[in-house]
């Protein structure tokens, strides 16, 4: 069988995922003594079913933490060709080996990435993530190599240099952060660089969770499709899934290589197909450093139903956002992305925010920086527009800032989009 064709019968890829995550729970018992103890009471001869599944232990990223390199290396450390880490964005970082073997799985996993995405022998990835311990730069390096395609590997910073090469070099696929993306249409509009000078066709933006807001504004502002891109450090990198060009209607998980479930956050049991939980993910061929249901701790759902591409995996939603990233404001469940959503449909805003959390006579307040897209914008009532329709949208009453233009940080990775100064009060 080609595990490299996306269109295997479902009966036969979800018999097959099991086979492999027996024998990943097989191998890792064997060469893992954290895994060794963990999974002690697993028999992996007796898992036939998503069930059976269900009942093994998670991982999750303290767990890695307590073993750092080289005690979580599941080989010999000769084998380990690379090491990388995860962005380290909610604590410190951690490492991650890969085998000559895993290097190959991750240049599959990644190659269809590309080809999920239309891109072909003849265009050119201008790759603007951040190369280095971060996953991302190297990840599409390898995608662009595995694919056959020309890669420019511009890495991060320096936008302005960005948009000339990304007009001069012709340019057809553009890979970075979706933060970033905007900046850099941001960028082209103040160089005077219109979407018409540019050849670009495609863009696949990861990393971060966005709004389908975000999306259409990238889209608009460059001409192009934009599709999003999902992975992480711990199970290989970007390449876990990735939507179609075809379909645009949720992400398609390479399962041959990575099983998934979604689970309820707070009971760890598996939620039905179209409710949004925990994704949890195992890595069902990865040598150096494999994991065995890791709790990401994003918030997705299964997407119920087969897509119009042809293709058989299924498919996950979008990332609303993490467990660790919703905040809650007097009483209110609320993640970055439910106020992305309300701000990006207002055309008189820049395509930049920042919501600083902080504390006020024992009270949790919000207040939502935003940017006039025109300086001679009338700040006044503009953000009376603004917290209007925050108001609106979120069900709770939050205040506004309209900042200078430019004065909000601008990301050249993942964008800081919450500043929550109350953790800072609790600290003193």
């Amino acid at each position: 069988m080609d595990w490299d064709d996306e269109r295997v019968p479902q009966s036969e890829l979800a018999a097959k995922e099991i086979e492999l995550f027996r024998e990943t729970v097989r191998r890792v018992k064997r060469t893992m003594p954290f895994y060794a103890e963990r999974l002690r009471d697993v028999d992996p001869d007796a898992i036939r079913t998503p069930e059976d599944i269900a009942l093994v232990p998670t991982t999750n990223k303290a767990d890695l933490r307590a073993q750092p390199y080289p005690s979580a290396i599941g080989v010999p450390l000769t084998d380990v060709m690379e090491l990388h880490a995860s962005s380290g964005t909610t604590g410190s970082a951690v490492v991650t080996g890969y085998t000559a073997s895993d290097l190959q799985l991750w240049r599959t996993a990644m190659k269809r990435v590309l080809q999920r995405a239309g891109v072909h022998r003849g265009d050119i990835v201008h790759n603007a993530y951040g190369y280095g311990l971060f996953t991302g730069g190297l990840g599409f390096h390898y995608a662009a190599l595995e694919t056959g395609v020309t890669v420019l590997p511009i890495s991060g910073g320096q936008t302005q240099r960005q948009v000339t090469m990304l007009r001069d070099l012709k340019a057809t696929v553009l890979t970075c952060t979706p933060s970033y993306g905007q900046h850099i249409a941001e960028v082209m509009r103040q160089m005077g660089v219109a979407k018409d000078e540019m050849s670009l066709r495609v863009g696949v933006f990861g990393a971060e969770a966005w709004s389908q807001q975000m999306c259409d504004e990238i889209e608009s502002e460059m001409g192009i499709t934009a599709l999003d891109v999902y992975g992480l450090a711990e199970i290989i990198g970007p390449g876990v899934a990735s939507e179609c060009a075809e379909g645009h209607k949720g992400l398609h998980v390479s399962e041959d290589l990575f099983y998934f479930e979604v689970i309820d956050p707070q009971t760890g049991k598996p939620v039905p197909d179209g409710t949004l939980g925990e994704l949890v993910l195992t890595a069902l061929r990865r040598e150096a450093s494999p994991v065995v249901r890791y709790r990401t701790g994003d918030i997705t759902r299964v997407i119920p139903g087969s897509c119009e591409c042809g293709r058989t995996t299924r498919r996950m939603d979008h990332i609303l956002g993490r467990v660790d990233d919703m905040f809650t404001l007097r009483g209110v469940n609320l993640f970055p992305r439910d106020v992305e959503s309300a701000l990006l449909d207002m055309d008189a805003l820049a395509p930049v925010y920042q919501l600083v959390l902080d504390r006020h006579q024992a009270l949790d307040v919000l207040e939502v920086h935003v940017e006039p897209r025109e300086t001679e914008a009338e700040r006044g009532v503009l953000a009376a527009a603004v917290q209007r329709r925050l108001n609106e949208v979120l069900g709770v009453s939050v205040m506004v800032a309209v900042m200078d233009p430019l004065s909000i940080p601008r990301s050249e990775g993942k964008a800081v989009r919450v500043v929550d100064r109350r953790k800072l009060t609790y600290a003193r």
